[in-house]
């Protein structure tokens, strides 16, 4: 019986984070980033970020009661502050300093790749922390099985989006300057801990009505921040149209491909390219390019010199690309 519930907690822990890491991953329609960079977030999360949070924990914990103290607060008051700041202040961070590390990446563009990396680290978090609440629980099955629901629906998904938020602040300001990059990072962080520390203080309330009312908001705060998701989605699929209808211009691309790459629908059918261009390769190539063409732009006089190599060489792989696919019309 101990068995079987230690297995059925490692499964409850696990595969209801891997599927929601799956879903992210997929819903970046546009630019998907690569899976081993993402499933390398998904493991500081569960790992680095458990053991790097623990003793900041303590950390944290003792100079919050030293302060506290010293302002002659109550011991109610010191006990009440330990539960809401403490895990927040030494949780988020931990989470966090693995994007401060992917984001000088190549493949980290821009805020909607802040969101998938952000996500991902909260998940690996949720699950080494869910499995910990299981494995305690695991004598008490009544217990084990709410706490199951509420901690793969709610807790869980409120690291993921605790950290989507501060990854989405440093893709913002991926391109914009340090100083931007230290002042959105500072906001990003404080609204991590926000949603956190908002969670701690509902969940931890002695009042019933509280612990509903979270229940509530935090689905309301994981939909804004999706809602912010779609819209960077939107701008990737504007940023692909305008910077490619600049290469058919130079005589690039055909007129009809940069609508067709803009749009997820259209680009994933088949039909639209000749019959011997690897799609897959195709769609990847090109979105590069309008991704690099952007951040160029962006960074305008600080542009490193190899973006430019690199769009050079962007630009002559779709070319040679697509006049591979014309050489075996013309030898028939």
């Amino acid at each position: 019986m101990g068995t079987a519930v230690t297995i059925a907690s490692v499964l409850a822990a696990g595969m209801p984070m891997l599927a929601f890491l799956a879903a992210i991953w997929w819903l970046d329609r546009y630019d998907r980033e690569p899976v081993w960079l993402l499933t390398a977030v998904f493991v500081w999360g569960a790992v680095g970020a458990i053991l790097l949070a623990l003793p900041t924990s303590l950390v944290v914990h003792v100079s919050l009661l030293q302060a506290l103290t010293l302002l002659e607060a109550p011991m109610w008051l010191l006990e009440r502050v330990a539960v809401v700041l403490v895990a927040p202040m030494a949780e988020e961070p931990a989470k966090g300093l693995v994007l401060s590390l992917v984001l000088f990446n190549r493949h980290f563009d821009n805020m909607t790749d802040g969101f998938v990396y952000g996500a991902a680290a909260g998940l690996g978090f949720g699950m080494t922390e869910n499995l910990w609440y299981y494995l305690t629980l695991s004598s008490d099955l009544p217990t084990l099985g709410s706490t199951i629901v509420v901690r793969t629906l709610y807790s869980a998904i409120m690291h993921a989006t605790a950290t989507a938020i501060l990854g989405a602040s440093l893709g913002h300001a991926r391109f914009r300057g340090v100083p931007a990059l230290i002042g959105w990072g500072a906001v990003g962080l404080a609204g991590a801990m926000g949603v956190h520390g908002v969670w701690n203080v509902l969940a931890s309330a002695p009042s019933q009505q509280l612990w509903v009312a979270d229940l509530v908001l935090l689905p309301i705060e994981v939909a804004l921040v999706f809602a912010v998701f779609q819209l960077c989605l939107v701008d990737e699929s504007r940023t692909i149209r305008d910077e490619l209808a600049d290469e058919v211009e130079r005589g690039v691309l055909p007129p009809a491909h940069p609508p067709i790459l803009a749009s997820w629908g259209q680009r994933s059918r088949t039909g639209w390219l000749p019959p011997h261009v690897d799609h897959d390769h195709y769609v990847r190539v090109a979105t590069d390019l309008a991704m690099r063409k952007r951040q160029r732009r962006e960074l305008g006089a600080r542009a490193p010199l190899f973006y430019a190599a690199e769009i050079y060489r962007l630009r002559a792989e779709l070319t040679e690309l697509l006049l591979a696919a014309d050489e075996p019309n013309e030898s028939r």
